[in-house]
């Protein structure tokens, strides 16, 4: 038996057929498109633009931002072929097991639960705080002794459990209520675009890209990026290197699209609203990302803008302080989205797992009337609450981003081999200029992979560990695969 035993193309397809498997095909491209601009406008554009802008690139920060959008835009091509290709959920995770091989996808698949899980929690208690904030601004107010700053965080746990119960009910309806969420965060991302033009000041956008400052070298410590340890590079902020160290910041930003790929199954037309959905979203994201590095940078001079809360901030200082208020509530309408698109996206993956035995098989069943996987929504909806609540995450925030470039890198690899190896599949889209793009991509991703720290390395290789663990224990003993190569017949869940 071997490590790299493949699902056939076919039998994944099958696999969608079962009746307690089976998802509801009820998504449109429009649905998709909002799906993803809903995960990707987030707490980046609330708050990482101007920590990059400050810290990395001035006023070229929307360079930084341009520079990332294409880097994605690599990865979304790969995305766009498999999803479109093959439309079954689990996204990467599916994707490596009938390109690369069972290991590879099991990888993934811990890579993506590590990802959405953690990525959910960490949005969750980003939310919470944007939450009482808004709430002391209306004169409601929310108890300290369970607020952002306590012990335990009430206000992140009851946000995660009432998207859970949403997204148990249907995609359908969480989506609806995703779409006004979306409505209201753009709405408020294009007031803050139109009103901030009229305070831009020229002299806030010169020099457009500030001089080169050498980093001061302070050896080795946990906290180096792991690129700086191996080859002892010194890095810049500021100049050409601070356009492309910016990047690899808000590169993070953007991450999210991927998410589209794991609701393949639930969409009506997946061959033509998938490369839609997917590239239309990270496109759309990357107009109203830069505009807004545009207009913060150019109300506020580069070096003093805030690092929390760059927006807000930004028009306080030019006397518009009241718009605080409609900010934070973008920000609340905007978090909430991410938190519920990510744990869709990690019940999805979950689903995909169990359905080919490598998770128990019992949590993967659908609702008979809901037609969602309810036992993982609500499964991962508990996980998610506990950990937004009572966990300081901390710097944990990297390893939602080491999770996903390992995604990204895998799934990039996997196109031009799937080419080789089953040309005969009918693609309805396909990756332009294969096999340079893909690898283009991967070799962009291992290198913002090494920009990570190596403490993020660190947490990376023991969350792998416990990995792998689980996969010998569990996974590769009753994997459905597996049996199949044993008995020589294909196994009915």
């Amino acid at each position: 038996m071997s490590l790299v035993r493949k699902k056939t193309i076919e039998q994944s397809i099958a696999d969608t057929d079962e009746p307690e498997y089976q998802l509801k095909k009820r998504l449109t491209a429009v649905d998709l498109t909002v799906f993803g601009i809903g995960v990707i406008i987030g707490a980046g554009i609330f708050t990482l633009t101007g920590r990059a802008a400050k810290l990395y690139a001035g006023p070229g920060i929307a360079l930084s931002f341009v520079l990332a959008a294409v880097c994605c835009a690599l990865a979304a091509l790969c995305y766009a072929e498999f999803s479109s290709t093959v439309p079954v959920s689990g996204s990467a995770y599916t994707f490596s097991y009938f390109a690369l091989g069972e290991i590879f996808a099991w990888i993934i698949g811990w890579d993506l639960l590590l990802e959405l899980m953690l990525g959910a929690s960490v949005v969750a208690q980003g939310w919470s705080t944007y939450a009482a904030l808004f709430l002391d601004q209306i004169g409601l107010g929310w108890p300290s002794s369970i607020g952002p700053d306590s012990n335990v965080n009430v206000l992140a746990m009851l946000l995660v459990l009432v998207l859970a119960t949403l997204a148990t009910i249907g995609i359908k309806e969480s989506l609806r209520v995703n779409l006004v969420l979306v409505a209201i965060k753009l709405f408020v991302v294009l007031f803050v675009i139109v009103a901030g033009l009229f305070y831009i000041k020229g002299s806030n956008l010169t020099p457009f890209i500030p001089p080169s400052v050498e980093t001061p070298d302070a050896g080795v410590t946990i906290t180096t990026p792991l690129f700086q340890a191996l080859f002892g590079f010194t890095p810049s902020t500021f100049g050409v290197m601070g356009l492309v160290s910016g990047a690899s910041l808000v590169f993070f930003a953007f991450i999210g699209f991927d998410v589209v790929a794991t609701t393949a199954e639930e969409a009506k037309n997946p061959q033509r609203d998938l490369p839609r959905g997917i590239i239309g979203s990270l496109a759309i994201c990357t107009v109203l990302y830069v505009l807004v590095c545009i207009v913060i940078t150019g109300m506020v001079k580069y070096s003093d803008i805030s690092g929390e809360a760059a927006l807000a901030e930004a028009f306080r200082s030019v006397g518009r302080g009241g718009f605080a208020t409609l900010i934070s509530a973008g920000a609340v309408a905007g978090l909430t989205t991410v938190v519920l698109t990510l744990m869709i996206g990690a019940a999805r993956v979950v689903f995909a797992m169990s359905r080919d035995h490598l998770m128990p098989r019992e949590l993967g069943k659908t609702h008979p009337k809901w037609g969602t996987p309810y036992r993982l929504t609500i499964g991962i909806g508990v996980l998610v609450a506990i950990v937004a609540g009572v966990t300081p995450i901390g710097k944990l925030e990297e390893m939602v981003n080491i999770g996903t470039l390992a995604a990204f890198t895998l799934v990039s690899i996997a196109v031009p081999l799937l080419r080789r190896s089953r040309p005969d599949i009918q693609r309805s889209f396909r990756v332009p200029g294969n096999p340079v793009i893909p690898i283009l991509a991967a070799l962009i991703c291992l290198y913002l992979m090494l920009n990570l720290s190596l403490e993020t390395w660190l947490r990376f290789a023991i969350w792998m560990v416990l990995g792998f663990v689980l996969y010998a224990v569990y996974g590769y003993r009753r994997s459905r695969v597996g049996l199949e190569e044993r008995t020589g017949e294909v196994q009915k869940a």
